[in-house]
């Protein structure tokens, strides 16, 4: 009777070799945090000097000091006396709202088209789409002043945000980009179910793309805020002005060409530049991750 054979006892497997990864040195932190800092003084200079010569008086406007000396609080009651500029900040907020809702929206229901529908030359139009972004806008100017013009609109503020209810390319682009991040499965789910067009719109895309929604929306605000060209070629009435066309008009005034009264017209640049800063602190959090993931499939 053969002796049963004994097996060998089994060589322990010693786990593959992890890949050793660099450590950042503490020299490598030091000189990231130093160029952090140096960034952020760079951007931030310009807007603290502003502010510093707003609150200085006029003799002391251009002395390059961060911190006044005397501080001038008269300057922001002298430019609300100056000029209507509660009733242009007003205007700015009905404009700036509009439109960044109007294009908010028509971007949105034109992106959705685009990523979710499957119809012959759907590529082809939206490539037209984003060649129109490469069309300036000095070239339109004048057929659409015309337009404006034509219905009786040109010296009003709808032109200033009316537009936007036919989209932009730009953010049509961009919303596209996150629709198509959306699992599909979604929407043939609910279509099973019996939702409309506008529902898979409304109750599906809408809530998971809410982020890059608050980015399309910002990005307009701030744009169309600032924007000085469209109110000088539309607005001639003075209670109509936007704050960046009242801010010229105190320039004007007050400026190089007008009383050298420079403090009144730096306090009414703060008084543009600060209702931004403000959105941007309080859609921070969407505003980053909209950023952070637009474009994540094409």
């Amino acid at each position: 009777m053969a002796a049963p054979t004994v097996a060998p006892p089994e060589t322990p497997r010693t786990p593959p070799a992890q890949p050793v990864r660099p450590r950042r040195g503490r020299k490598s932190r030091v000189l990231f945090w130093i160029g952090l800092l140096g960034a952020s003084v760079l951007f931030l200079y310009p807007f603290f000097w502003v502010l510093s010569a707003s609150l200085k008086p006029r003799s002391q406007v251009f002395d390059n000091a961060l911190l006044p000396s005397q501080w001038a609080w008269e300057n922001y009651v002298n430019v609300w006396q100056a000029a209507p500029v509660l009733q242009w900040f007003l205007n700015s907020v009905v404009v700036a709202v509009a439109a960044a809702t109007a294009v908010t929206i028509a971007s949105a229901l034109v992106a959705f088209g685009f990523a979710y529908f499957r119809f012959p030359g759907r590529n082809f139009l939206f490539g037209l789409v984003l060649a129109t972004m490469m069309l300036p806008g000095a070239v339109t100017m004048i057929p659409v002043y015309l337009i404006w013009n034509s219905v009786g609109l040109s010296t009003t503020q709808v032109p200033l945000w009316a537009a936007n209810l036919f989209g932009s390319a730009f953010y049509i682009f961009l919303l596209r980009q996150f629709f198509l991040g959306l699992p599909r499965d979604l929407f043939e789910a609910a279509r099973i179910d019996g939702a409309s067009y506008w529902g898979l719109f409304w109750r599906i895309a809408v809530p998971l793309c809410k982020p890059a929604m608050i980015v399309t929306f910002v990005f307009e605000l701030k744009a169309s805020w600032s924007d000085l060209l469209k109110p000088l070629i539309y607005l001639r009435d003075e209670e109509l002005y936007t704050l960046p066309r009242g801010l010229k008009a105190i320039s004007d005034q007050f400026g190089q060409s007008g009383e050298q009264q420079w403090e009144i017209v730096l306090a009414g640049s703060v008084i543009t530049t600060l209702p931004m800063v403000v959105v941007f602190f309080l859609a921070q959090r969407h505003f980053l991750y909209g950023i952070a993931t637009q474009g994540r499939k094409g």
